[in-house]
């Protein structure tokens, strides 16, 4: 997965790929290779050789959405979005007849539905929660409106940039 990371004024080129626990990561044309485990929700310890960090990244919905990661006592915004998905793309994911489609921003499982077709949401509010690289994000209504469809069920796998919600 190629994704642009973005933190302050600089950018950083990253590709992901992930079997099991270990996480081959390319940033800049630098190579690492960490293993990676989510003891809570959010809290990540990371292993580098025989440095163990541990991460707390604050929840997110959308790509595009800024993070505090917190490694330690430093603490970072990083804005992470997908180049390939920024192609196209409308502000906050809404059409011009006024739907809001809310997809994944990468491949994963879904395994909560938070609500049901028909039911009135405010912008941020959880509707469904995706399960992705070992952690599970709750994304969350880019607007006020109604549930106007499920485009997927419980248990279903999902492609990255997948239709999940649509909220009129």
């Amino acid at each position: 997965m190629k994704l642009q990371a973005e933190i302050g004024a600089d950018k950083h080129r990253v590709e992901l790929k992930r079997d099991e626990n270990t996480v081959f990561a390319n940033i800049d044309e630098r190579e690492y290779e960490v293993e990676v485990s989510e003891p809570e929700a959010n809290v990540y310890l990371i292993k580098n050789g025989g440095k163990v960090s541990e991460v707390f990244v604050s929840p997110h919905t959308q790509a595009g959405e800024a993070m505090q990661v917190r490694v330690g006592s430093d603490e970072i915004e990083v804005r992470i979005s997908d180049p390939k998905r920024l192609r196209g793309s409308t502000v906050n994911g809404e059409q011009a007849d006024g739907l809001a489609e809310i997809r994944t921003a990468m491949p994963g499982k879904v395994v909560r539905i938070l609500v049901s077709a028909g039911d009135a949401v405010k912008k941020g509010d959880g509707v469904i929660v995706v399960e992705a690289m070992k952690m599970q994000n709750e994304m969350k209504s880019p607007k006020d409106g109604t549930v106007s469809e499920f485009r997927v069920a419980e248990n279903d796998n999902v492609g990255a940039g997948e239709v999940l919600v649509v909220i009129e």
